[in-house]
């Protein structure tokens, strides 16, 4: 839904992706659940306070409109947890949030690891590749938008 500035502990640095605004607004139109599964592990390796954190997430929704989940986390690869995708932790714990069952759920992502947590939750996943997704991963998507707005519209026809 932004463009990805790793480790970002700057607000203002915060830019939606396009369409992003206008795929919020169908599902939101619509009455469809929204959330936001991220892995953070800027704040696990001590390069991003929690502070910071809660000023990008806060911008983001300033700019996107309020989620109904944000599912975080916050360790570093190493540490095995079992919520950093590619892992399905994110993804049960907005499912139990928001209090619907994993394969009702469809996440929306730019690399692999999204679409790899969203199917060993037994959600669905669609594909929006960036300039940063490598192209193997393109290669093993179930399914691949164009944009934010193509996914969208394909979650809620049920592709």
């Amino acid at each position: 839904m932004v463009r990805d500035v790793p480790y970002n502990a700057d607000p203002g640095q915060v830019r939606p992706m396009p369409s992003a605004r206008a795929a919020l607004a169908i599902l939101r139109r619509e009455g469809v659940c929204t959330g936001v599964l991220t892995n953070q592990s800027g704040v696990g390796r001590g390069l991003v306070s929690e502070a910071q954190l809660r000023a990008v997430n806060a911008r983001v929704e300033e700019l996107l409109g309020p989620f109904d989940v944000w599912a975080v986390c916050r360790h570093v690869p190493q540490e095995g947890c079992v919520c950093r995708k590619p892992a399905p932790g994110l993804v049960f714990a907005a499912a139990t949030r928001l209090a619907v069952n994993p394969w009702d759920v469809v996440v929306i992502g730019d690399v692999g690891s999204d679409v790899a947590a969203a199917r060993a939750a037994g959600a669905r996943a669609v594909l929006v590749p960036t300039p940063l997704t490598r192209p193997e991963e393109v290669d093993e998507a179930p399914l691949v938008a164009p944009d934010l707005l193509t996914a969208v519209r394909w979650a809620m026809e049920g592709t």
